[in-house]
């Protein structure tokens, strides 16, 4: 796991150091910087796979012709190296020098060989082009901007900030998508002329101007019609793709465990795979409906791992809250980074890479929106007015409670986003700021330049390019596409990478993705069973009350803190100066929401968090 950085134009050795010295912390093992002619490559190592100095990057081929910068790991490097070995010399067992000779081979095609996680620049000096390549599932970070005279490119956006030709103009329906979504969906980003490089694709540059070109997309069909063969066929996947990121590594791995079904199906797979006894590593809170410690360490006797566990206070939760604005250089409003920062943090005293369960549930329709949606088909029935002007009035009325997921705040979330387009339902339900929420929350000059811009038309996008027409493939590959790999991956990537730790997600691997999104529903969904299929294949296999417990998810009480311990917080970042000083909010709207919360009128803690990071962002990075 690396963090890369680079250019194509205007540049010199101290601005290229400076934009990779940006990710330091995503590579403190080594560091490469490398200028041909007006392209700059450079990289910050996290060694993991061979951790000598052959490993070195940028690298290049023979005769220096093609140059690389890699982050992210291989999983298939030694078979593809074994094909290359009659061909090519290799000087080290890096998984960065295969590519780089595999490139040599077949050109362009190589990033459909390659199996893994990765963000990769390849510059070829014979073509005179510059390839920038992102793995099928997002799982590594990439961002490229053309900025006056520069092509930019880089693992976060910090990393182009330091260019002196990029300019942090904020993009005002990447604005409008970050308050409704939480994040800023693939490919756009906070900045104007700045992008994520979609996933599965990869990216031509000539010096002119950009092509890209998909290597890979998720498909769905045709279905499976076997439930036995595909309860054998998930088990070996899942088996296969633990065992690939166990072995591909030079240093200590271990498995996060929360003791949820996703988490522990990785940890039972890992200690069946025969390679020694598996180090498994969760965090607890001392507040009861967000802790999970106990499950975790009933998974953790059961399997027989060497387990690690630290319990944590309010105190150390609200500790962290600072360092958010050096996570995220663009908003992203999942408060979950902070537990996972958290396990990062302790995890990586112990180990260097940590196989997690991300995926699962998008995957295997693990959320509880999947079983809203199931019940919308029915409260569709009942006639508009009776939803609109009795059920959700009476809906509004229930006491607010400030427990996890409460009931009260499910219901609301459910009736007060229900009308409208059937395709947006579930991101409707999912959003921190509904639309007529947003339309009071910007300056009037704002609501009125976005007043005719559709901030769901990536879903549009997504939906358009499925290759199901069911409702239900197409919200699982929005799951995929957005919610995970936006939301969800990006916490992740950047709470571990804060702390040097690289974290694989085996339900991510391509072989388990297909078999996953060729399940018909009832494999996955049955009656009001979430994940039907992969509960069934654990059974037997990890206690019952594990495999059947109600999801309780990896949150925070923020909700709580706003009203008592981070009150003071909010008072400096959302305070009318902080506020008005942006030109972008209204004030007594933002006023509003802040006094229904510290009254106990309403929950308001999605909205407050994605406004307080969003603050805390501004305050680092643009002021």
């Amino acid at each position: 796991m690396c963090g890369i950085a680079g250019y194509w134009g205007e540049g010199n050795e101290e601005i290229l150091s400076s934009m990779v010295d940006a990710v330091s912390y995503r590579g403190p093992d080594d560091k490469g910087v490398l200028i041909q002619g007006g392209i700059g490559m450079a990289q910050r190592r996290l060694s993991i796979i061979d951790v000598s100095s052959s490993g070195h990057q940028p690298m290049s081929n023979e005769d220096g012709t093609i140059t690389i910068v890699f982050n992210g790991e291989i999983y298939n490097y030694e078979n593809l190296r074994s094909e290359l070995l009659l061909t090519h010399d290799f000087i080290g067992r890096s998984d960065t020098e295969v590519i780089v000779h595999l490139y040599e081979e077949i050109g362009e095609s190589v990033f459909s060989r390659l199996e893994g996680m990765f963000a990769i620049a390849l510059y070829d000096s014979n073509k005179n082009k510059l390839y920038l390549a992102r793995d099928r599932m997002g799982k590594k970070p990439l961002y490229w901007s053309i900025s006056e005279n520069s092509f930019l490119f880089g693992s976060e956006l910090k990393v182009l900030m330091k260019h002196p030709a990029f300019k942090k103009e904020i993009d005002l329906e990447s604005l409008n998508k970050y308050f409704a979504y939480e994040y800023i969906p693939t490919p756009h980003s906070i900045f104007k002329n700045t992008f994520k490089l979609e996933p599965g694709c990869f990216l031509v540059w000539d010096g002119k101007k950009s092509e890209k070109k998909i290597f890979w997309e998720p498909s769905f069909l045709p279905k499976t019609e076997s439930f036995s063969k595909s309860l054998e066929a998930l088990g070996d996947t899942l088996s296969s793709a633990v065992k690939d990121r166990l072995v591909s590594a030079d240093v200590p791995i271990g498995v996060f465990l929360s003791g949820g079904l996703d988490s522990s199906t990785i940890a039972y797979y890992a200690a069946k795979s025969g390679l020694g006894k598996i180090k498994t590593f969760s965090i607890g809170f001392k507040e009861s409906t967000f802790d999970e410690s106990v499950y975790a360490r009933e998974v953790a006797d059961f399997l027989g791992t060497e387990h690690y566990e630290k319990i944590l206070s309010i105190e150390d939760g609200i500790g962290i809250i600072s360092k958010i604005g050096d996570c995220l250089d663009e908003p992203m409003a999942d408060s979950s980074i902070l537990p996972t920062y958290l396990l990062s943090k302790f995890a990586r005293e112990y180990v260097t890479v940590a196989l997690g369960g991300d995926g699962s549930d998008e995957l295997f329709a693990g959320y509880d929106t999947i079983t809203a949606l199931f019940f919308a088909r029915f409260y569709q029935m009942i006639p508009k007015f009776i939803r609109t002007k009795l059920i959700a009035p009476v809906i509004r009325m229930l006491p607010t409670l400030y427990s996890n997921m409460s009931l009260d705040f499910k219901l609301k979330k459910f009736t007060e986003n229900f009308e409208g387009n059937k395709n947006y339902l579930n991101q409707r339900w999912l959003d921190a700021w509904s639309e007529k929420e947003r339309s009071r929350l910007f300056e009037k000059n704002i609501t009125e330049k976005l007043k005719d811009k559709n901030v769901y038309e990536d879903i549009d996008r997504y939906i358009s390019g499925c290759d199901s027409s069911d409702f239900f493939d197409q919200q699982t590959l929005l799951f995929e596409r957005m919610y995970m790999m936006d939301g969800v991956l990006v916490k992740v990537d950047r709470a571990s990478m804060m702390n040097s730790l690289e974290v694989r997600a085996p339900f991510l691997d391509t072989r388990v993705v297909n078999l996953a999104n060729h399940l018909p529903e009832k494999f996955k969904f049955k009656g009001l069973e979430r994940k039907f299929i992969l509960k069934r294949l654990m059974n037997g296999k990890l206690p019952y009350n594990i495999i059947y417990r109600k999801k309780k998810g990896f949150g925070v009480p923020v909700a709580e803190w706003f009203r008592k311990e981070l009150k003071p917080f909010l008072e400096d970042y959302l305070s009318e100066k902080s506020i008005k000083s942006m030109e972008l909010f209204n004030y007594k709207y933002i006023q509003k929401i802040l006094n229904e919360h510290f009254e106990g009128r309403k929950d308001n803690r999605k909205q407050i968090w994605s406004l307080l990071v969003f603050a805390m962002w501004w305050r680092k990075w643009i002021m």
